[in-house]
């Protein structure tokens, strides 16, 4: 089969933090809220990397499922119920890409893949690629991809590196991400 490249990434941009004393988190079953009474959260994106501190039981960070409303995120990750009242952060620290299929998708032999990563000179943090060996992956399932981080430096606008293996899926992740833009994320496999 012949090589395609897709985008994983258009353009995306870090958004500033967010902080109130009016958000709480619960668990419904297994949907889990992080909800506001007036704090807006609607800057936040359906796969973007919340590290949320301040609180006594959810300092960690969470992948945001679904943006409900101006006020609720549904998150991939377990919220241990919190009440509001203390005053909590949540950082925007970086966001997954949509999954593409991989050359396991197609039982293709080679396993070839190439990613290529481009970003704004004030870009901080580190994008690397993803991959899984399920057909219906969850959060758990995915793995990074040895070899296939970029860190920006502010000076390197272009990276590109190329993998081998027979993954159902790819994808990629950007983590510590404090300021800038990503400006696309290219793959072939």
């Amino acid at each position: 089969m012949a090589q395609t490249s897709t985008t994983l990434i258009a353009s995306k941009s870090h958004i500033a933090n967010v902080s109130g004393t009016d958000i709480s988190f619960t668990a419904t079953g297994t949907e889990y809220k992080i909800t506001s009474t007036s704090t807006g959260l609607s800057g936040f994106a359906v796969r973007d990397l919340i590290t949320v501190s301040g609180t006594s039981s959810n300092n960690k960070t969470f992948t945001v499922k679904t943006v409900t409303s101006a006020n609720q995120l549904i998150v991939e990750e377990i919220v241990a119920t919190e009440t509001a009242g203390s005053s909590f952060t949540l950082d925007h620290t970086g966001f997954v890409s949509d999954k593409v299929k991989g050359d396991g998708y197609y039982s293709q032999p080679d396993g070839v893949h190439t990613i290529s990563y481009q970003v704004n000179s004030t870009m901080t943090g580190t994008i690397k690629a993803q991959g899984t060996l399920a057909t219906t992956p969850t959060e758990d399932d995915w793995f990074d991809v040895s070899g296939s981080t970029f860190t920006a430096d502010q000076s390197t606008l272009i990276s590109t590196a190329n993998f081998t293996g027979n993954f159902v899926w790819v994808r990629a992740k950007a983590t510590s991400v404090t300021a800038g833009t990503i400006s696309s994320v290219l793959i072939n496999s």
